[in-house]
């Protein structure tokens, strides 16, 4: 995949008005390379990896991304990692910087594998993901999780993607 590219979403595939429908195929066994690509970073407040603050902190941030016109159209993605038990970081790809928000830019090569299932398996599919990056030759580094959907709209399509995203 070109570096800072990611799969394209068809953002007029929802049925609910909120989340896509994802093609999983298209993110499954994927190399992203990413250079200095922009995100917005929110952060919640966590509970034993269980987030308190998540529709909160998604709704400032967003309202925050589409006032600034830095929507990335058919290149979302919003990838979450837990620096700790007690807080989570989320990164939401962005096409130019929010004032505001904490903007970072990230580099480096990711390797995705998709899940599906409920929240409470990710500690099996971090796991998972480490067996599959060291599979490759390349140790992870740090990995992310890409929830895909919102419960209400995973409730809704009968699935609920997950796209793990190990950093090598």
């Amino acid at each position: 995949m070109e570096t800072n590219q990611i799969p394209r979403q068809d953002m007029s595939t929802s049925e609910t008005g909120c989340c896509p429908r994802v093609d999983p195929a298209a993110w499954d066994d994927q190399e992203l390379h990413f250079e200095d690509k922009l995100f917005v970073k929110g952060r919640t407040i966590q509970f034993l990896h269980i987030p308190f603050n998540m529709a909160r902190m998604m709704t400032r941030v967003w309202s925050k991304i589409r006032e600034a016109g830095a929507e990335p159209g058919d290149q979302f993605l919003v990838m979450s990692c837990d620096p700790s038990l007690w807080r989570g970081e989320h990164y939401f790809a962005v096409t130019r910087e929010v004032a505001g928000l904490e903007n970072v830019k990230l580099s480096g090569d990711f390797l995705t594998k998709v899940f599906e299932g409920p929240f409470r398996n990710a500690v099996n599919w971090a796991e998972e993901m480490g067996e599959y990056a060291a599979g490759k030759g390349r140790p992870m580094q740090r990995l992310f999780f890409y929830y895909t959907t919102c419960p209400k709209c995973a409730e809704r399509y009968g699935k609920n993607y997950v796209v793990g995203l190990a950093q090598v």
